[in-house]
């Protein structure tokens, strides 16, 4: 009975263990997370001007074949709002 015994003790130790690391990480995370949203900005993203947004434009073959697409793909429940090109 005393090897039962140890492996129950060192089973209840590594278990505490783990406990304790994977407590602090979510704490430390949960931390990090708090600090970089309060004092870290967030980039500010530039509109594009209109010149550039007309090179960007997506012909209207391509809008319907996308929206066909996506229709198909969906069985009728999705719809495009909007495409942009990146």
């Amino acid at each position: 009975m005393n090897d039962m015994g140890i492996a129950l003790e060192l089973l209840g130790v590594g278990m505490v263990t783990v406990f304790i690391i994977l407590s602090l990480v979510v704490i430390l995370g949960s931390l990090i997370i708090r600090f970089v949203n309060r004092f870290i900005p967030e980039v500010q993203k530039t509109a594009v001007s209109m010149s550039a947004s007309a090179l960007l434009e997506i012909s209207p073959k391509k809008q319907a074949a996308i929206a066909s697409a996506v229709n198909l793909v969906t069985k009728g429940s999705g719809r495009v709002i909007r495409i942009e090109k990146r």
